[in-house]
């Protein structure tokens, strides 16, 4: 879209707001030598954050303070304007906006300011004529954003899966190897930092979400639109699902998958051991895409953390200054289309439902009973135990049927008197979706 900026007669000048791990990062590497390329010459101007006090591992010689960010936006010696703050209002909002506004280049990490305003957003940078660049704001250190700008370009991309949260796989992968319930491996990721304090957009599905309506419009050309991502997070899963889907040959994962024809979703799912995903563990990250002529491609690699997401960021800023900048979800804001919403019910999928029940006779009877009304078929059935006092629980896998459908059996099973508790319901992917 551009020419390289070196035709400055100054570096490129950056201004950072929002100095927390992956700020401090950013400013540490921005203020040592990055690259002997001839025409990537930066400079770290002014930084912004709640405390100026902090030690953040680098020296404040020579870079402005700057009490309130948004100030950073009126600044005519700063070129690009990096937004670390999070949230998707607020301050950080108002600052990229002005920043674009003011025809200053921003980079940012704050995927849920993209998903819900990355249309708007897109269209100021366009209006201005400068970029809005937001690589770090999915999967950390993984180039999932650029593979499909740059890529993929001359592909068709159909089908978007991932694994887009580092907490949930950490979760999941130890639940796994360990045998311990969620709610000690929380505990225990708390304490190692790989979980927050409060981890609700983590464990609920939110944040990858986010990253998920963010690949899908630019997959598929589309304006973002998180409404669009149905979510169920990992907090029921329990070491009973853990277990079975091992017996069944199948790992349990947090998965966030997009489908051209509207389809959106994150949840957790039993996902076959012979599938690339499967064996993606840890905090790690996964990014598969399904696309003609290239068939499928997967990339992998740290989602979060200091050192990936810094280099994420930087990557923005060295495309900037090389003159590598692109439409911000690498489509012409107008030739962008309303976002394709089918109706989550209507798709299919095989399923695991694991429900605790009565040990009694007949409940095998009137729980494939109700599954036969709705046309449910039934692949497998397996109960272990024998408990006179509490319930055992009852496991079953079905042959593909649609989600509507699974919604009714889930529904009337809560009702009868031999369900205790909620019924557990989980997608199985057994081959590329």
């Amino acid at each position: 879209m551009s020419q390289p900026v070196s035709h400055l007669t100054r570096p490129l000048s950056v201004g950072i707001a929002g100095l927390g791990v992956v700020g401090a990062r950013t400013a540490q590497l921005l203020l040592s030598p990055l690259t002997s390329h001839p025409d990537l010459q930066l400079e770290l101007t002014a930084v912004s954050a709640r405390s100026k006090d902090a030690d953040r591992g680098f020296s404040m010689d020579g870079v402005d303070w700057v009490d309130d960010c948004r100030d950073m936006a009126q600044r005519d010696d700063i070129d690009i304007i990096v937004e670390l703050i999070g949230g998707s209002e607020g301050i950080a909002k108002e600052l990229v906006e002005q920043a674009l506004a003011s025809g200053k280049h921003v980079v940012t990490a704050n995927k849920a300011l993209i998903a819900h305003h990355g249309y708007h957003l897109a269209q100021l940078a366009e209006g201005a004529g400068v970029t809005l660049s937001f690589e770090a704001a999915v999967a950390g250190g993984i180039p999932a954003i650029k593979l499909l700008k740059d890529g993929l370009v001359a592909n068709r991309v159909s089908h978007i899966a991932g694994i887009l949260n580092g907490t949930s796989n950490y979760i999941l992968s130890e639940m796994t190897a360990t045998g311990r319930s969620f709610d000690d491996v929380l505990a225990e990721a708390q304490e190692k930092g790989y979980a927050e304090a409060d981890p609700s957009f983590d464990i609920d599905g939110v944040d990858a979400a986010h990253k998920l309506a963010i690949l899908a419009a630019m997959a598929f050309g589309e304006q973002v639109d998180f409404d669009a991502v149905q979510i169920q997070g990992i907090r029921d899963v329990s070491d009973t699902d853990i277990a079975f889907a091992g017996e069944f040959g199948c790992a349990v994962k947090l998965i966030g998958s997009a489908e051209r024809d509207g389809i959106r979703a994150v949840r957790p799912c039993l996902i076959s051991h012979t599938q690339p995903l499967a064996s993606i563990n840890g905090a790690l990250n996964a990014v598969s895409y399904e696309a003609e002529p290239v068939n499928a491609i997967q990339c992998s690699g740290p989602g979060a953390g200091a050192g990936p997401t810094a280099s994420a960021v930087l990557a923005d800023i060295a495309d900037i200054a090389l003159g590598r900048q692109s439409y911000s979800f690498g489509w012409p804001v107008s030739s962008l289309s309303e976002p394709v919403n089918a109706p989550a019910g209507q798709a299919r999928s095989r399923y695991y439902i694991r429900l605790m029940v009565t040990d009694r006779p007949g409940v095998l009877h009137e729980t494939a009973g109700i599954l036969k009304d709705l046309q449910i078929s039934v692949e497998s059935m397996l109960q272990k135990g024998q408990s006179d006092d509490r319930p055992v629980a009852l496991v079953m896998t079905t042959h593909e049927t649609q989600a509507d459908a699974i919604e009714q059996a889930r529904l009337k099973l809560c009702e009868t008197s031999f369900v205790s508790g909620d019924v557990m319901v989980l997608p199985i992917i057994s081959s590329t979706e």
